[in-house]
């Protein structure tokens, strides 16, 4: 079965509900208004790549942290598949924080 853009754009706000509750351990913000997630493709049989980055490559959590992305967003109605893919090009910086982020950080 193939979606709908309707049906897509539905499970794209499924997944976006989905990162706001994976969580930077050092930094009490979730990752989607932290800017950690680059990129959300949804392809219209359910194949979901999400790009995102961490706050550093060294990151405690470099090993745990996409994974729960990975198993959270599979968990999504409708997914079939998650693909996920780590890079530091660009690399994160506080300005891709979003302006929820910077306010709860004190930053504004």
């Amino acid at each position: 079965m193939k979606f709908t853009d309707d049906q897509i754009a539905d499970i794209g706000e499924e997944i976006i509900g989905v990162l706001k509750t994976v969580y930077d351990p050092e930094i009490p913000v979730d990752i989607y208004e932290l800017g950690l997630i680059y990129d959300v493709q949804i392809s219209e049989d359910g194949d979901v790549k999400i790009i995102m980055t961490l706050t550093t490559p060294n990151c405690p959590v470099a090993e745990t942290l996409p994974q729960e992305v990975k198993d959270k967003v599979g968990e999504v109605e409708n997914v079939k598949s998650v693909d996920l893919e780590l890079t530091f090009e660009p690399s994160w910086n506080k300005d891709m924080m979003s302006e929820e982020a910077k306010f709860e950080l004190g930053m504004l």
